[in-house]
């Protein structure tokens, strides 16, 4: 019988039992795909991360939702990061790389004496997709056409894991969506972005500037309760629709309210030239380990 050692983490959360929780398998060799496949379904996370290798604090992560594999995910990115330091570095350091499918990714940590304060990580170029019409979407959300903003764009935008981001007016708009999963199903089957983040710059809290929701339903999500790689596409997205009229942003997201998994997610992002710079940080907990058996 193989035994698997792991770890749960709480990512994007500002105290334990909040935020969006990850599973992190220590180590993944030995394992084929279809055991990492079964591993994240039985364990039934957003996602579960798969550490191999690594050279020089550059390692080896593979991310699978509970339905197949992605190629990005910020949660994991910054959760494995977390677990690399507190248990396999066992030391403080100032940057981790993780190898993922879409490239190279540096998470940066921030310490409060020997406690990660948080994790930053840098995201890749963004890509912007077509433009939706608004119509479609607002039934797939269960709302009206003047719930949302027709001042944005509804857009494709990828950074490794492309979302439709969905500008909304108000927070009462946030909180009525009900998604129409045969509307939701038809219309992803004929574009990229099979995830939708919707946004309101009202929020639950006053200290916040953005509230959002990720519906995620084809990789087995219904919900996602924090987003990085979402968030990522959001901040470029800010930035190329002039959103704030500035060309840099600094902001605090807050996602899983209406799931009873609030989460807090920094972006920053700013514009030289052609290039988004791309941020997006966060806070973690270790909340559990065990074994898995083979």
């Amino acid at each position: 019988m193989q035994e698997v050692h792991f770890y749960i983490v709480d990512v994007f959360a500002e105290k334990k039992f909040a935020g969006n929780q990850l599973a992190v398998i220590k180590d993944g060799r030995g394992l084929t795909d279809k055991q990492m496949q079964e591993i994240a379904k039985e364990i039934n996370f957003s996602e579960t991360t798969f550490i191999f290798g690594n050279t020089e604090n550059k390692y080896d992560v593979r991310i699978f939702t509970p339905n197949e594999e992605v190629p990005f995910a910020g949660h994991p990115t910054l959760g494995t990061a977390f677990i690399i330091q507190k248990e396999l570095l066992k030391q403080k350091v100032e940057k981790i790389i993780l190898n993922l499918k879409v490239g190279k990714i540096p998470v940066t940590i921030n310490y409060d004496g020997d406690n990660i304060e948080n994790l930053w990580m840098k995201q890749i170029q963004p890509i912007f997709g077509e433009t939706l019409q608004s119509d479609k979407i607002a039934k797939i959300l269960g709302l009206q056409e003047n719930d949302i903003d027709n001042n944005f764009p509804i857009q494709e935008v990828s950074t490794g894991l492309p979302f439709v981001i969905i500008p909304l007016k108000t927070l009462d708009a946030i909180k009525k969506i009900n998604i129409d999963k045969t509307l939701y199903f038809n219309f992803v089957e004929n574009i990229t972005a099979k995830a939708l983040f919707v946004f309101c710059p009202q929020t639950y809290s006053k200290e916040n500037n953005i509230n959002a929701r990720v519906f995620v339903d084809y990789y087995g999500i219904p919900e996602d309760p924090a987003t990085g790689s979402a968030n990522g596409c959001f901040a470029a997205y800010l930035l190329k629709n002039n959103y704030y009229n500035k060309q840099e942003i600094d902001l605090r997201v807050e996602q899983g309210y209406e799931i009873k998994r609030p989460s807090l997610i920094y972006i920053k992002a700013n514009q030289q030239d052609d290039k988004i710079n791309i941020f997006v940080g966060g806070k973690a907990f270790k909340i559990a380990e065990g074994k898995i058996f083979i």
